[in-house]
């Protein structure tokens, strides 16, 4: 589900492209990094011969953890391999299971864990009333990994300061223990999309998370369905998968990649889009950049993150002929809010 926060949501960024592992700089982007595993699958597959050489995978662990009841001594049963600090409120962790991975469709969500007594993040507000220290805090999140992908699930995290999980979740580094659900869930997946109509995937922030995913796994062997990614975000260093979206969509001629950033004033030097979503929309950048036409009997939407983008979205689209769940006719419009 997009990164969802009970008490803080979550919809769930540029690859996590290889590098030695525990490297802790990115020169290229000036970002903390801290690595395992191998590049995405639909680069590894896709662009073999731009992305970097693939790291060595750490050792699976000898004593698979498949059931807590099985060792009551470690509330954990997952490790995390691969750690990118986007900047200081956005990450991408990389998490491996004891266990072998469950089965999940591109778009759906896991549950992520850490218990109370777990340290969080220095810029973490001050809880109202101390977490119980023995207690797992479980929250669910978008997966952005592709499904095929079966060593790792790979997160898109935002830092909410006054959350209970978030800031323990930034406080993971590579080697870190943390929970990870028995299985996914959701419904915000292409299932319900007839495979000759293209797909807009709409997002802000960390609500790309599930469009990662379905990317991730589909570009790799459909190269006639028309994917088209419009993400939008305050500066340019929000723009989280950045990198791996622009390789795609060079690499493959039916994605188009559309970024756009809301606070250029503060962001002098990037090239591209500036202004909301919804302002984008109404220019009909979308159509002019992708070729797609908004249109229910052609192309399908899928809505993730800030409410009032996705409120926003709705609306414009229904006055196009499209339908959300709820309403008359087939369903056009997929959401998945954030919080």
């Amino acid at each position: 589900m997009c990164n969802l926060i009970a008490t803080q949501p979550v919809c769930k960024s540029s690859a996590i492209f290889c590098l030695p592992p525990h490297t802790d700089y990115f020169p290229r982007h000036g970002r903390i990094v801290e690595i395992g595993g191998q590049p995405p699958y639909a680069l590894s597959r896709i662009a073999k011969a731009k992305a970097a050489t693939p790291m060595e995978q750490a050792p699976l662990r000898q004593n698979r953890f498949a059931d807590m009841s099985d060792n009551n001594s470690d509330p954990y049963n997952a490790t995390v391999i691969g750690r990118e600090e986007i900047n200081p409120q956005l990450v991408i962790l990389r998490v491996r299971p004891d266990a072998e991975l469950f089965d999940f469709k591109p778009g759906q969500f896991g549950v992520l864990g850490m218990l109370g007594n777990a340290p969080r993040v220095p810029e973490a507000a001050p809880e109202d009333a101390p977490a119980e220290p023995d207690k797992m805090i479980r929250r669910a999140y978008s997966i952005a990994s592709a499904s095929v992908e079966r060593r790792y699930l790979e997160f898109y995290l935002t830092l909410i300061t006054s959350g209970s999980l978030t800031p323990r979740l930034f406080a993971l580094r590579h080697g870190s223990r943390v929970f990870l659900g028995a299985k996914a869930s959701g419904i915000f997946t292409l299932d319900r999309v007839a495979p000759e109509k293209a797909v807009v995937l709409i997002a802000t922030g960390t609500g790309l998370a599930p469009y990662v995913s379905m990317l991730r796994t589909m570009l790799v062997s459909d190269s006639q369905r028309r994917f088209v990614v419009l993400h939008g975000a305050r500066y340019s260093w929000d723009l989280g998968y950045r990198g791996e979206l622009e390789s795609l969509t060079r690499l493959r001629p039916n994605f188009t990649y559309i970024p756009s950033i809301t606070r250029p004033d503060q962001d002098p030097h990037f090239i591209g889009y500036t202004g909301r979503i919804q302002s984008l929309m109404e220019q009909g950048v979308l159509e002019k950049e992708s070729g797609v036409v908004l249109d229910p009997a052609q192309s399908e939407v899928f809505l993730c993150g800030n409410p009032e983008m996705v409120k926003v979205a709705t609306t414009m689209l229904q006055g196009k002929g499209f339908a959300a769940k709820g309403g008359t006719g087939p369903v056009t419009i997929h959401v998945e809010e954030y919080w």
